[in-house]
């Protein structure tokens, strides 16, 4: 088993160096020395005082995950300045990598202006419009991106891979870690906050950095330094905010933090994006509309027989013809609002559409969650047939669909008295029973069965906004199907204008933040 010492005066050199060469290059303290908290000088002290029996560096590479305004990236630029100016190795290959081209040069900048304040770095080194020289060793440091033409032919000493979260694929950190194989002592680091999309290469190593954490996979050359909250922390809670943000009280300000998670309190769509950026938790979606916990604490029994012969109202999302149709029906008893959802897929396109949504529609049709059509393609007789059995059981006043979505099946459907109602996408239609929806989850007035294509919908919902501050779910923003929560909300809003109710938000006025 190979053995591992600390090397002091190797930390010490590296702090040494950054605390007396490195400057900060923004804000009030512009120009300033860069003196380590001590949380940094920990991670400096690790990266570059661990070494093995030969000598060389324990970590190769690492990952470091702050929430935002921790000075990630200046710290960052003060290992790149390091390794440029200070490491043995001669010719070395230096990059900040990012996802795109803006986001790389944000780090390259920092470099620059670094070196560019100090006159014994600037004295050795030639700093250039996109590469910064230290021509004495050989080595230069550049800023590329995902979007880079050429991505091959690199052997990095050194990379500083920056905001990992929203790198598009796996191509530029594969191609970057494997270039570092020709190199004695290489450092592969990757700087982030928490992100959203779970099926990312920024999930994948935060997934493998905690599994090292918790020794259930064995690797001495990864490091890692991650500072995030818990899910179940009370995001309220001052002691959380300095549990994720080591520079809490000094580059990240109290009041800022009280601003920030008040809102989020104030406004639950932004609650996912208070907790990745300020918290460093990862979210199952960018702007989540309505939590998990939200949504599971209105689970409930749902007894179909008792809703027998009961109003309803029904939101109907027609699917493309290949995709997932949604049907919603809302019923309001006793001051609560019950959810019965039903869900259509084409049987041929299930197992194909589950490798490639990384979602186990076969599962859930065994378990009937969802109902699988006959075929390759949606079967809108089939969804047909289910609405005239529904019409029978239950009192529907009406059935709302997109207008712009409409199908044979609508006129076929009216033509057996089936009362349709077109209803718009836009913010005009689609926010007051947004936000009223919310509010119904949020007061726990909403009763659902847990089913789990909901579910996973809802978590999927990303709300946008116009400047009047009215809402809509956002196909596009939303990084997975959301028909039923669409489905659901013009049930909803045909409930408020058919069934003469009135929005929370009449008696109250709208929330002005």
């Amino acid at each position: 088993m190979t053995k591992f010492y600390f090397d002091k005066e190797a930390a010490s050199k590296a702090i040494g160096f950054i605390e007396t060469f490195c400057t900060h290059t923004k804000g009030e303290l512009a120009g300033k020395p860069l003196l380590l908290e001590d949380w940094q000088k920990k991670i400096i002290g690790d990266l570059f005082g661990w070494k093995q029996e030969n000598g060389l560096r324990k970590y190769r590479t690492a990952l470091i995950q702050l929430p935002r305004k921790n000075g990630k990236t200046t710290l960052a630029a003060s290992i790149i300045c390091y390794v440029l100016f200070s490491e043995k190795e001669r010719g070395n290959e230096l990059y900040a990598a990012a996802g795109d081209r803006g986001q790389a040069n944000i780090l390259f900048s920092i470099v620059s202006n670094m070196v560019i304040q100090n006159k014994e770095l600037s004295s050795r080194a030639k700093v250039f419009r996109n590469s910064i020289t230290n021509e004495s060793k050989g080595n230069f440091f550049q800023a590329i991106s995902s979007d880079s033409k050429t991505k091959h032919g690199y052997s990095a000493g050194c990379v500083i891979m920056d905001e990992l979260h929203v790198q598009p694929n796996r191509d530029l950190y594969d191609t970057l870690l494997t270039s570092t194989g020709a190199r004695i002592e290489p450092l592969f680091i990757s700087i982030t906050t928490a992100g959203y999309n779970k099926n990312s290469i920024g999930w994948e190593v935060y997934n493998y950095a905690k599994q090292v954490q918790n020794k259930l996979i064995e690797d001495s050359s990864f490091y890692s330094a991650i500072y995030e909250a818990d899910l179940d922390d009370d995001i309220t809670d001052e002691e959380v905010w300095k549990k994720a943000n080591p520079n809490y009280g000094i580059s990240l300000r109290k009041e800022y933090m009280r601003r920030e998670s008040q809102r989020a309190m104030d406004v639950p769509s932004y609650q996912n994006t208070f907790k990745r950026l300020m918290l460093n938790i990862w979210t199952d979606s960018q702007t989540a509309w309505i939590g998990a916990k939200e949504w599971e604490l209105c689970e409930g029994d749902v007894d179909l027989q008792k809703l027998k012969n009961k109003e309803c109202y029904v939101g109907l999302d027609l699917a493309s013809t290949r995709d997932i149709s949604a049907l919603v029906l809302l019923f309001k008893e006793d001051e609560k609002f019950i959810i019965v959802p039903y869900f259509f897929i084409p049987e041929e396109n299930a197992k194909k559409r589950s490798e490639r949504d990384k979602v186990d529609y076969v599962t859930w049709i065994r378990d009937n969650h969802i109902i699988a059509t006959s075929g390759d393609v949606a079967d809108y007789n089939f969804i047909k047939q289910k609405i005239l059995d529904l019409g029978q059981e239950y009192l529907i006043q009406s059935i709302c669909y997109d207008r712009w979505n409409a199908s044979q099946l609508v006129i076929d459907l009216q033509n057996e008295g089936v009362p349709m109602e077109p209803f718009g996408q836009g913010f005009v239609s689609m926010s007051a029973p947004s936000k009223q929806l919310e509010a119904l989850i949020l007061g726990k007035e909403i009763i659902h069965d847990s089913n789990p294509v909901l579910k996973w919908m809802i978590s999927n919902s990303v709300m946008e906004e116009d400047a009047a501050g009215n809402i809509k779910p956002s196909k596009k923003k939303s990084t997975e199907k959301i028909d039923g929560t669409v489905a659901l909300i013009m049930a909803l809003g045909s409930f408020m204008t058919e069934g003469g109710y009135s929005s929370i938000y009449d008696d109250r006025g709208l929330l002005m933040l």
